[in-house]
């Protein structure tokens, strides 16, 4: 089943290389969607696919990449919308 994640994660998720280590973990677990940095710090990022790999994504965004020091992770269930690829947004 397919199903969409709307995920903000904050803490100390921006110059710790989060967005690029997202893209690589959902293009590895063949997920679509984007990630982008917030202005209030918050990285946003929004995960299409198989339920299995987004909920893996999902758990990873808890730990993020070596650097982050992730404080809170808020997901929002949202109806497919048909993202065609993983990139980060500006």
């Amino acid at each position: 089943m397919y199903v969409r994640a709307h995920v903000y994660i904050s803490g100390i998720v921006q110059g710790v290389f989060f967005r690029s280590s997202t893209v690589r973990l959902a293009r590895e677990l063949g997920l679509c969607g984007w990630v982008r940095n917030l202005p209030d710090g918050r990285v946003e990022a929004v995960f299409e696919g198989e339920e299995e790999a987004v909920k893996r994504a999902v758990e990873w965004c808890w730990k993020g990449p070596p650097d982050a020091i992730v404080e809170h992770v808020n997901v929002i269930y949202e109806p497919v919308e048909g993202e065609v690829d993983f990139a980060v947004r500006y």
